[in-house]
């Protein structure tokens, strides 16, 4: 999928996919029809991508600041090696 949001083009194609919550029941790819995925594009915004597979509903894209997108990849329980090519090394607890 692919938009246009405040004159920048946000791509799932082009981009890398960072984090998603497919399968995250354990069977189904979009976990009650719907599901979500985080992605980086190359000049180093973000993007979230929801999917859904309900009539009446569409798929939408949502662009993101840097401090939404850690945010979210934490809540998709992100790949903590992942974490730190796009974002650095996290910081001890």
């Amino acid at each position: 999928m692919n938009a246009i949001i405040n004159g920048k083009k946000y791509d799932t194609k082009t981009a890398q996919c960072i984090a998603d919550n497919e399968f995250a029941d354990g069977s189904n790819r979009l976990r009650g029809g719907r599901g979500s995925s985080l992605y980086a594009t190359k000049k180093g915004n973000f993007f979230a991508h929801h999917e859904t597979c309900w009539q009446g509903e569409r798929d939408v894209i949502e662009p993101l600041t840097l401090s939404q997108a850690k945010s979210y990849f934490e809540e998709l329980q992100g790949d903590p090696d992942v974490w730190a090519e796009i974002f650095g090394p996290a910081e001890e607890a």
